[in-house]
């Protein structure tokens, strides 16, 4: 019963999180009025009319390396002071928000308004780089990313006869092979992109923008952007004002014509009146159409009861069996009985043992703990809402500040383990807390930073940008490391509830099962089973460009995780210990941190059959940024694994009787 309560309240927990993600305090819907006429009263200061059209980078499902929009050989403004600042989780994200020349004003509809035009000839070799670029891009289905009233630009078409998906962004163009095959977006209409071997580019956008009228509260003829859908076509333009569909498709040859190329941009504008969706509720249109988001929620909460069953069963058995063992061991009085000893007790005078290693131990169990730390923080913040989608960036630069922040318990508890172990080299235990894990997560990121940079990709952190986050982590991080580990070495040593023999103890031989590198990966089964399902969402958040909201069932999830790996460190544990091996420091970390083994096969999996990701340079940024994950995610699973062990074995040698 108090399990199905505790489901219960985190199953509402979930689906009230979910109903709030969007909400981030602190922000404002913005209103809109319409421009008044001369002699009408003026708009109030908290409604404007002008309606602000910012472009962001533009990325692709075939290429991890995405662009800002200046790389394009678009039309672009010429004024750049009007660009919003990004935070750092923007910078490391690649987002390079930029001002745009489109012009909308509230409720003023446009038709065919001509942006600008550009020419390609063939004895202009920039132009030809600039043009091939564009090709190339088209050719791997670069998508646009617009933002409007802090909202993105959706492309939605409709994938069956009652369903509608709604894309963040939309594509460049199109492209049809030599084999007159259409590829992406030419598939919605063959017959018009039919043209083999030919570039298809979407000169012309439709912005249908919908809102909310909001004139009791804000002014007469007000309104809120509740969505804002681009409609593409590809136009052959005789000039800058013709829009006839009828001209047929503008497509770019893979050869240049000799008498060159001219390119005219236009866009249309049409404003239309919402009543059933509230600025509260703009964002479910696109959250609701998601690729696989409507999923079976009841066999999830299914799979999670069952793990929690299965746990439950795994905790009774032992404490029953614990329960009897120690009353035995008790019981014994005569030295004949203790000659007959058997199980767990035989190695109480070694358990305790130094295990090989332990500075490097003590340092993972530091670092995991700043982890562990940080991941949940950042999850209560998540289902607070103060990292919805709305707040580009905020995810990220909450974890980023977190982590640096969590430099003290890293290195309290990395000094505290350290101690326990009687190591003496504490000036080498600080300086490895500080910067062994840090350093390796740092050096992986700046390698692939170099090879984003010499692809002049948006996602390539600059220079200052780079000297910023060092300057966080040897500014700030390691500063707090030193205060903790220095409040951790004057503490007393923790003290173990039994003697360990100065000569130690022959460990009989194993069976197969019993055996490190088995029972290490067999560790990790119970507890991948866990997060393979939200694993899905969260890589399709990463690599799909899919916004991620469900953080009250990945906080529950987060939950089970981290009880899962802890009672399946105790379980192998002590089956160990009966088997009388007590070498179980390092193998009670390896146990639950053998689950990040799996996420990587996963991520491999994924690769393989959820992505089409092309190129050797994607694909060593893609295991590359993956590798940090699986490293990150065996430092919290390895930590928790450990504690649960160490706090496992102390309880249990606590409560037996050692002469």
């Amino acid at each position: 019963m108090v399990t199905l309560s505790v489901v219960s309240v985190c199953v509402l927990v979930c689906c009230w999180t979910n109903v709030g993600a969007f909400y981030l305090p602190g922000v404002l819907p913005a209103a809109y009025c319409p421009v008044r006429e001369e002699g009408e009263d003026p708009n109030p200061s908290n409604c404007k009319s002008n309606i602000d059209v910012y472009v962001n980078r533009l990325d692709s499902l075939e290429s991890i390396i995405p662009y800002d929009y200046n790389s394009f050989d678009f039309c672009q403004a010429s004024d750049k002071k009007t660009a919003p600042t990004e935070n750092l989780g923007q910078i490391l994200f690649g987002d390079r928000i930029e001002p745009s020349m489109y012009e909308l004003t509230f409720k003023k509809d446009e038709t065919c308004k001509p942006l600008c035009s550009k020419t390609y000839t063939s004895s202009e070799t920039e132009q030809i780089v600039k043009l091939q670029f564009l090709k190339t891009r088209i050719m791997q289905n670069y998508q646009n990313h617009w933002i409007i009233d802090n909202m993105p630009v959706t492309w939605c078409y409709s994938v069956t006869n009652t369903e509608q998906y709604c894309y963040p962004g939309f594509p460049i163009g199109c492209y049809v092979t030599k084999g007159g095959r259409s590829k992406d977006a030419c598939i919605i209409d063959q017959e018009r992109y039919s043209s083999p071997d030919t570039y298809y580019l979407f000169n012309n956008v439709k912005l249908t923008i919908q809102y909310h009228p909001v004139d009791e509260e804000v002014a007469e003829g007000a309104g809120r952007l509740v969505s804002a859908k681009a409609e593409l076509r590809s136009i052959a333009s005789r000039n800058t004002d013709d829009c006839q569909y009828q001209n047929g498709p503008f497509g770019i040859p893979a050869t240049l014509p000799v008498e060159g190329l001219t390119v005219h941009y236009t866009y249309s504008v049409e404003f239309t009146k919402q009543l059933n969706v509230r600025w509260a509720s703009r964002w479910d249109y696109i959250l609701e159409s998601m690729v696989h988001t409507n999923i079976q929620w009841f066999s999830i909460l299914n799979s999670l009861v069952i793990v929690l069953f299965l746990s439950g069963m795994l905790a009774m058995i032992m404490l029953r069996t614990l329960h009897k063992d120690i009353a035995k061991y008790n019981q014994m009085e005569s030295m004949e009985d203790a000659i007959e000893e058997y199980g767990w007790k035989l190695v109480h005078g070694d358990v305790f043992r130094t295990p090989r290693r332990p500075m490097l131990l003590a340092v993972f169990v530091g670092t995991g703990s700043q982890v562990v730390l940080m991941t949940m923080i950042t999850l209560v913040f998540a289902c607070l809402g103060f990292l919805s989608p709305a707040n580009r960036g905020g995810l990220m630069t909450c974890v980023i500040v977190l982590y640096v922040l969590l430099g003290t318990p890293a290195g309290y508890i990395s000094a505290r383990i350290y101690k326990l172990f009687s190591g003496v080299h504490w000036k080498t235990n600080v300086l490895m807390t500080a910067f062994f894990c840090p350093g390796v997560v740092f050096w992986c990121f700046f390698a692939m930073n170099l090879i984003l940079w010499a692809k002049a990709s948006s996602a390539a952190i600059p220079f200052l940008n780079l000297l910023a986050v060092l300057g966080m982590w040897f500014g700030v991080s390691v500063p707090l490391t030193f205060v903790g580990a220095y409040f951790g070495f004057r503490r007393r040593t923790i003290e173990n509830p039994v003697r360990t023999n100065q000569i130690p103890r022959q460990i009989p031989e194993q069976s197969c099962w019993t055996k490190p590198i088995p029972s290490i990966m067999m560790g990790g089964i119970l507890p991948f089973g866990c997060i393979f399902i939200q694993l899905f969402f969260i890589l399709n958040s990463i690599w799909s460009q899919h916004f991620f909201y469900m953080f009250g069932l990945l906080f529950l999830v987060t939950l089970i995780l981290m009880l899962t790996c802890g009672q399946a460190a105790i379980l192998l544990c002590y089956f160990h210990l009966c088997a009388e091996d007590y070498h179980w420091w390092w193998r009670a970390y390896l146990t639950s941190g053998s689950t990040s083994v799996y996420l990587f096969f996963y991520c491999v999996n994924y690769f393989m059959t959820r992505l089409q990701i092309t190129g050797i340079t994607s694909t060593l940024l893609y295991f590359g940024y993956s590798s940090i994950m699986v490293f990150l995610f065996f430092l919290f699973s390895g930590t928790t694994g450990f504690f649960s062990c160490l706090w496992f074995i102390r309880k249990i040698y606590s409560v037996i009787k050692v002469d």
